[in-house]
C-alpha cells in the first residue's frame, strides 16, 4: 500500500482506460486516495486543462477587398460575420513556434470546407469536414487564415496590432486543445474500508493533443505552482547547497598538510622522541613511509 510523507493513501493505480483511449477521448482512473482528495485532484486538473493547456488557433482574416468585420462578401452566400464565426470551429495542429498561415482560392460554384485549405508546412486542419462558406457560380473568392499558437482564450481586441495591414481583421481566438473535462469521485475500497476515493476523469480533445499529453501537462503546471509554496523543501535544497562535499584537490591538499607536520606535535614520550630523530625521522610523513 503506497503511503505519503505524512502516512496519507497515495494513489497505487493511475492509468487510462485502454479499450476507450484515443487520439481525441480518455478515461483515467486513479485509486486509492484520501477521502477528499479525488475532489481536489480532479477539480484542479479539470481547471488548468480547460484554461492553460497550449494549442492553436485562427488569430487573424484576410480577404481581398474587406476591411472590417461585417463586411458583405462579393459572390459569396455569407457575410464576413457567418466566415469568422465558420473560420473559428476550425482547429489545427501546429508544430512550430511561429504564425503559419492556410490560404484558400476557390472559383464557384463550390461548398467550401477546412480541406480545401492551403497549409503552410508545419500546419494542418484536424477537422476538415468544417463548414466555412458557399461560393456562387462564376465567382472567385480568396482568403488567407493567420494562425497562432496560444493559451485559453483571447478577445479579437487583444490580437489588434498597429503593424498588421489594414485589411488583416482580428478574432477571437480559442486556443485550447482540450474541449470538455467531466470528472466524479466514487467510493474505493482498501482493506475492508470503502472510506476511500476513485477519481474517474474524462477528457476531451481535438486532437492536436492526445488526452494522456493533456493531462501530463495539467499535472506540470499545477506541481511548478504547488513547489512555490513549499518552503520546507526550499529550505532543504539550501542546506544541501550549503554542505559542499570537499573536492579531491581540497582533499590531497589537506593531507600533504599533515604529513609535513613535525613529530613533535605527536606529544611523544622524550624515549620515543629520540628514537625517531636518531632515525632520522622528522615529519610524521617520514613516520608514515618507513617500512620498519
Amino acid at each position: 500500500m503506497a503511503k505519503g510523507p505524512m502516512d496519507f493513501i497515495m494513489p497505487e493505480k493511475i492509468k487510462f482506460e485502454e479499450s476507450t483511449l484515443s487520439d481525441r477521448y480518455g478515461k483515467l482512473i486513479a485509486e486509492p486516495f484520501e477521502r477528499g482528495y479525488g475532489t481536489t485532484i480532479g477539480n484542479a486538473l479539470r481547471r488548468v486543462l480547460l484554461s492553460s493547456i497550449e494549442g492553436a488557433a485562427v488569430t487573424h482574416i484576410r480577404v481581398p477587398g474587406v476591411l472590417h468585420e461585417v463586411a458583405p462578401l462579393k459572390g459569396v452566400k455569407e457575410d464576413m460575420v457567418d466566415l469568422i464565426l465558420n473560420v473559428k470551429q476550425l482547429r489545427f495542429k501546429h508544430s512550430g513556434t511561429k504564425r503559419r498561415i492556410a490560404r484558400l482560392s476557390v472559383k464557384g460554384p463550390k461548398e467550401v470546407t477546412g480541406a480545401d485549405l492551403q497549409c503552410e508546412a508545419g500546419l494542418e486542419v484536424l477537422n476538415p469536414e468544417q463548414y466555412l462558406l458557399t461560393v456562387d457560380k462564376g465567382a472567385e473568392f480568396q482568403m488567407e487564415l493567420y494562425v497562432s499558437k496560444g493559451y485559453g482564450y483571447v478577445p479579437s481586441e487583444q490580437n489588434r496590432d498597429g503593424s498588421d495591414p489594414v485589411d488583416m481583421i482580428p478574432v477571437d481566438a480559442i486556443f485550447s486543445p482540450v474541449k470538455k473535462v467531466n470528472f466524479q469521485v466514487e467510493n474505493a475500497r482498501v482493506g475492508r474500508s470503502t472510506d476511500y476515493d476513485r477519481l474517474i476523469l474524462e477528457v476531451w480533445t481535438d486532437g492536436s493533443v492526445k488526452p494522456e499529453q493533456a493531462v501530463s501537462r495539467a499535472a506540470k503546471i499545477l506541481l511548478d505552482h504547488f513547489k512555490l509554496f513549499s518552503f520546507e523543501m526550499e529550505t532543504e535544497e539550501k542546506m544541501e547547497e550549503e554542505t559542499v562535499e570537499p573536492t579531491e584537490d581540497e582533499i590531497d591538499e589537506e593531507l600533504i598538510k599533515k604529513l609535513l607536520r613535525p613529530v613533535e606535535e605527536l606529544e611523544l614520550s622524550v624515549r620515543s622522541y629520540n628514537c625517531l630523530k636518531n632515525a632520522k625521522i622528522s615529519t610524521i610523513g617520514d613516520l608514515v613511509i618507513r617500512t620498519e
